[in-house]
């Protein structure tokens, strides 16, 4: 019998689950990874510049989306292992709804302050036009990035990977080619990109929903589900939000800290462009074991298998010492290349400051892998109050850095930000997962 999450082989059960998630999850970043990639190497560091100018923004809006898609999964993951499922489609068709409405006043919203916002990040005024022009873009179509969120954690939640790995793998082709129109053929610049990533993602939608409907008949709700169950909308609004706010909280962290980072200059923004994008690729496997685990404690959890639930958080966190280690040799040796195939750029300070953020944060991934497991663990086993605690320390870390640390190091204090908040939140959420672990046996 194959190896699932709730049965069998507790390493491949999750391997088996993680690495269709971690090839998707690549390739949902090669999004903005060939956006960077073509803008530094077509377009020059001003329009990198503007790009990373807005990163913090574009991570706001949509990772809120990706937090509620992520909460409402996984309470229809819980469902799923306690084999409920006229709860599991009510959950769905509710999801749905919320996920539609949610989605629309976020963008409203977003479209409407982010003159502003631009402002108060204090982007300089060299790329303020191509900031906005690219950042406008993907607020005004925040519903299209909800849904296809929801639509590949329908498929996660009952432990399907493989498909949305798959309609990712053509999607990312097609953004590739139509990021290569727009950019090198059409001129239309940064716009272009953003105008790329969209149409892949309607594309990405429109499949995941279009194959459920034929292939998946378990996540199909019919009109007598589509009805507000009191229990499953406080269920999924509590949960859906916590992880959103988790995600928005965290991304707020960063808004504030880029407003440190631009009054540094272009170079040092085209810097960070580049070594975030690289950080964002490298970190995919322990965030992907994070997602894992997320629905392998959720779904154990709906299964009353705790034995095998604390087994696979071990290994996971095992798996991500291991992979840090391998990881930071390989940075030391080549992180100066990395910055330069990212960003074509051959400015001295543009690679300096990229190869250093990159050597000095790798390592700390050795206390961020611990970190992601255990909030999702505590995730997955219903708590919401702890992770939003760690995603409180995250913040406050990040306004202390930018109001007092960043004006006395620089761009070295930027560097130095994240590693050390990362060790203060996995030592909150370790003792967490103590108290909890110690309350349920």
């Amino acid at each position: 019998m194959k190896p699932t999450l709730i049965q069998g082989n507790i390493k491949q059960g999750i391997l088996l689950f993680a690495i269709p998630l971690f090839l998707s999850n690549f390739f949902q970043q090669l999004y903005n990874t060939v956006d960077t990639l073509l803008i530094g190497h077509f377009l020059g560091d001003a329009p990198l510049a503007a790009l990373g100018a807005t990163a913090a923004i574009f991570e706001l809006i949509v990772q809120f989306c990706s937090g509620m898609s992520l909460g409402f999964g996984i309470v229809i993951s819980r469902y799923y292992g306690a084999k409920d499922t006229d709860k599991l489609k009510i959950a769905i068709a509710e999801s749905l709804i919320f996920g539609f409405f949610i989605a629309l006043f976020l963008s409203i919203v977003s479209c409407s302050i982010m003159p502003w916002l631009l402002r108060i990040l204090k982007t300089p005024n060299a790329i303020y036009s191509m900031a906005y022009s690219y950042i406008h873009v993907i607020a005004a179509t925040l519903i299209i990035t909800m849904f296809y969120n929801l639509a590949a954690c329908l498929f996660r939640s009952i432990g399907n990977s493989l498909t949305p790995l798959y309609v990712l793998i053509l999607t990312s082709i097609l953004n590739v080619i139509l990021d290569i129109i727009f950019i090198t053929q059409w001129h239309i610049g940064i716009r272009g990109a953003a105008f790329a990533t969209v149409l892949s993602q309607v594309l990405a939608a429109l499949l995941c929903f279009g194959i459920i409907y034929k292939k998946e008949p378990l996540l199909v709700p019919k009109r007598n589900h589509f009805k507000m169950d009191a229990d499953i909308v406080h269920e999924l609004l509590s949960q859906g939000f916590a992880m959103g706010f988790m995600f928005s909280i965290v991304s707020i962290g960063t808004i504030i800290l880029q407003s440190g980072i631009n009054p540094l200059g272009t170079n040092i923004i085209a810097a960070h462009t580049a070594a975030r994008k690289w950080f964002a690729l490298l970190v995919l496997p322990l965030g992907t074991l994070g997602a894992t685990t997320s629905t392998f404690v959720s779904q154990n959890h709906g299964a009353k298998q705790w034995n095998r639930m604390e087994q696979g958080i071990r290994f996971c966190i095992h798996f991500d010492w291991l992979y840090t280690i391998v990881l930071t040799v390989i940075v030391f040796l080549f992180a100066q290349p990395m910055i330069h195939i990212l960003s074509g750029s051959a400015n001295d300070i543009v690679l300096a400051n990229g190869t250093r953020y990159l050597q000095i944060n790798i390592p700390g991934f050795i206390v961020l892998g611990p970190l992601l497991t255990y909030r999702n663990a505590l995730q997955g086993n219903g708590y919401k109050i702890y992770p939003l605690i760690s995603s409180g320390i995250e913040l406050a870390g990040k306004i202390i850095f930018t109001i007092w640390v960043i004006p006395a190091l620089a761009y070295f204090g930027v560097i130095l930000c994240e590693p050390v908040i990362w060790t203060l939140m996995s030592i909150q959420l370790w003792i967490s997962y103590r108290i909890i672990k110690t309350e349920n046996t």
